[in-house]
């Protein structure tokens, strides 16, 4: 819906605000597609990109910035991600 509003509402729009919806935008969804790219990758990738987060969570819980201890539900976490996000 953002995106119709920002890109296809059939006349160019060159204020500042349109200017940096569009650009807000375009930086969420490259944000969203390497988010996801990983799970794309070959196996071994997948598993390195998700090792190496899992630690820098991990780390954030033990230096006291995160809440919750990432190894309680890091499994269903991947699992819920790939089964509502990826899969669909």
């Amino acid at each position: 819906q953002r995106w119709d509003k920002a890109f296809n509402n059939g006349q160019e729009e060159r204020t500042r605000d349109a200017v940096n919806r569009k650009a807000t935008i375009v930086i969420e969804h490259l944000i969203q597609a390497s988010d996801v790219s990983h799970t794309m990758q070959h196996w071994h990738v997948y598993r390195k990109w998700n090792e190496r987060f899992f630690r820098e969570c991990f780390a954030a819980y033990k230096n006291g910035r995160a809440e919750q201890n990432p190894a309680h539900s890091w499994y269903e976490g991947e699992m819920g991600f790939f089964d509502f996000y990826i899969i669909p």
